[in-house]
């Protein structure tokens, strides 16, 4: 009996989503028929309207994603020969508002790139409070105007609202000064990470002189397509070792200011080879007065431990943390030897260091692998509660 079952179900299916199915029996299935045979009317091109607005209706989410997804698919023929019913359109319309966040995001989908999707459909969708919904329009609809943008950085739908505008591709300098006077952290990273943002000297300038307290933005600063020299002198003071090397080495900078970038490197990491020139034999004890050593005379820096981990002393670099962090070596090497990657991070966010510290010793103390790493999250933060 199952077996008939089953067949009559597939039979059901090929019949619901054949071109050629009169209307009057697609709309017995769409009443009807099992989940997968309503799922499969909703995807029919040749479904007549009223069956679509039957399906509209359908109390699995799933079967409304579907129809939404085909609507919305066939909104570019909306004009001309062969468009789709106006009551199509309504229909559409309705699915956008759908309770269900999956109806929503797949029409979001669909027409996130379409140059003639309907303006009010995209200014819907782009003010869903879901960031899945939203997002896509925001980053990439090219209906969403100059004024639009900015009404939305002026009263976001969600909390992640500035980030996608500062996504968008080729950004308008106006609109790039309003995504950084929003002020908000993560947004402005994701602007300065958007390597076809047009962004002002004068914004630049403004961001550079904000960044010594947002480490997170000091990367995409030195790889910004264009930086001006009294800019890169600016992040040369405020910058890593690391970052300094690769500013350094820009193919568009000032032969003299690049020759002047390279002797700052130089003279930053002569004390940190001087300082990390140890017996890769440590014992504890040693490790823990060089570490202490360090913190007295203000040398205990991220920059330094990072060094540590790159030269394998491993025994140092785990002394260097457990002196930042005020706690014991012993705490170290157990949070090492249960491969705990949150003891680890915890560890190093007590010793006010940053994520790119945490990720080399989830490596390094805790040998894990890759994909067992716990990343920072969006720029930089850590991916843990305070608690």
């Amino acid at each position: 009996m199952q077996m008939i079952d089953e067949t009559e179900e597939s039979l059901c299916v090929r019949l619901a989503a054949g071109a050629g199915t009169a209307a009057d029996i697609l709309r017995t299935l769409a009443r009807e028929g099992a989940v997968t045979v309503r799922a499969a009317v909703a995807m029919n091109m040749a479904a007549p309207a009223d069956v679509n607005q039957m399906l509209a209706r359908d109390n699995d989410d799933r079967v409304r994603a579907l129809l939404a997804r085909k609507l919305a698919g066939q909104v570019p023929n909306r004009v001309g020969p062969g468009q789709v019913s106006l009551q199509g359109h309504d229909i559409l319309a309705t699915l956008a508002e759908d309770a269900a966040v999956r109806v929503r995001s797949a029409i979001a989908d669909v027409i996130k790139q379409m140059p003639d999707a309907p303006r009010a459909l995209i200014l819907l969708l782009a003010r869903d409070a879901v960031v899945v919904v939203s997002d896509p329009i925001i980053r990439l609809s090219p209906v969403l105007t100059p004024e639009d943008l900015l009404s939305l950085l002026a009263s976001p739908p969600t909390a992640a609202t500035a980030v996608s505008v500062a996504r968008r591709p080729n950004l308008s300098e106006v609109i790039a000064d309003a995504v950084a006077a929003t002020a908000d952290s993560a947004a402005i990273r994701a602007l300065l990470s958007n390597p076809s943002a047009a962004i002002r000297e004068a914004t630049l300038d403004a961001l550079i002189a904000n960044a010594p307290s947002h480490t997170d933005w000091h990367s995409p600063l030195v790889h910004r397509p264009v930086l001006p020299t009294h800019a890169a002198r600016a992040l040369a003071e405020i910058v890593a070792t690391q970052l300094l090397d690769t500013l350094s080495n820009r193919a568009d900078l000032d032969p003299a200011l690049a020759m002047d970038l390279r002797h700052r490197l130089d003279e930053r990491l002569a004390p940190t080879k001087q300082a990390l020139s140890l017996p890769a034999d440590l014992t504890a004890d040693e490790a823990m007065d060089q570490a202490h050593a360090m913190r007295a005379e203000g040398r205990l820096t991220e920059d330094l431990l990072i060094e540590a981990v790159q030269r394998s002393e491993t025994r140092l670099a785990a002394a260097m943390l457990a002196a930042a962090a005020n706690v014991p070596l012993s705490v170290i090497d157990r949070a090492a030897s249960l491969r705990s990657a949150k003891g680890l991070i915890s560890l190093v966010w007590e010793a006010g260091f940053s994520m790119r510290v945490a990720e080399s010793l989830q490596a390094m103390l805790g040998q894990l692998a890759p994909s067992a790493i716990l990343p920072a999250g969006p720029g930089g933060a850590f991916p843990l509660a305070s608690e």
